[in-house]
């Protein structure tokens, strides 16, 4: 016997990818009709069982469910911005300027690295947005403890409080693991989703233009306040967060 996600399928149930997909997917709807609640296979769920079974049943599933997960409405705080940073006046865009700025230094302010963070900070809960990136050819997104370093350059990655992936060529995008792992992102994609789901300490990334799956990071160790994060090192090229209702097919 073995379990996946959740169903329990004996030797003879599991010959196949098939039987698998079927039985998932059968699951899925028997849970749906249980309660609203559990109306549908989590990002998360999908994310982790696309190691395992076939892609485009996996993700179809997820983006025609996603309804259940509200996207949050995001904007950037301007006082963490790095003075080499312009925030729009709407706080939905963000682009590298190429001149420092003279600010205050405050002590929410990126002086180390080229970043600012969202205004809204998650402690609990399910949270979901999209940025566009189509004109940048040098960024990072993800999500960011409070605690982060601000005021030295550090790597972006989990141990240092930030889940993250990162466009460092124009041809490659890498998830910022310890060593970093590229990831199959071709073509480039032009707006990117960002998946935090508190509760299972998973942040998940997504082409929004394709609805594939990119990276999700697991086994982390949530003990703060999260919040967006944006970098960027292009000049004169911005990344803008978008603005709709979730994602469906």
């Amino acid at each position: 016997m073995m379990a996946v996600g959740g169903v329990v399928l004996s030797k003879s149930q599991h010959s196949g990818p098939k039987v698998v997909k079927i039985r998932l997917f059968e699951e899925a709807g028997r849970k749906r009709r249980v309660s609203d609640e559990d109306k549908a296979l989590s990002v998360t769920d999908a994310a982790l069982l696309i190691e395992n079974f076939d892609h485009h049943f996996l993700m179809n599933t997820l983006w025609r469910e996603t309804s259940a997960i509200k996207r949050v409405s995001v904007t950037l705080d301007v006082e963490t911005a790095s003075p080499w940073l312009e925030v729009s006046e709407d706080r939905k865009r963000v682009r590298c300027t190429g001149t420092w700025k003279s600010l205050p230094d405050t002590g929410k302010r990126f002086t180390g690295s080229l970043c600012v963070l969202g205004s809204e900070g998650f402690t609990s809960g399910r949270h979901y947005w999209e940025v566009e990136v189509a004109w940048g050819r040098a960024w990072s997104l993800g999500v960011a403890t409070e605690s982060v370093e601000r005021k030295r350059s550090v790597t972006p990655t989990p141990e240092t409080g930030v889940w993250s992936i990162w466009r460092r060529k124009d041809d490659e995008i890498v998830a910022l693991t310890s060593p970093p792992s590229p990831l199959p992102a071709h073509p480039i994609p032009g707006r990117l989703g960002v998946y935090l789901n508190y509760e299972s300490r998973t942040v998940s990334f997504y082409d929004a233009d394709t609805k594939s799956h990119l990276h999700t990071f697991t086994g982390n160790k949530f003990t703060e306040k999260l919040y967006s994060f944006f970098g960027s090192w292009n000049e004169n090229q911005w990344l803008r967060i978008c603005s709709g209702s979730a994602p469906s097919v």
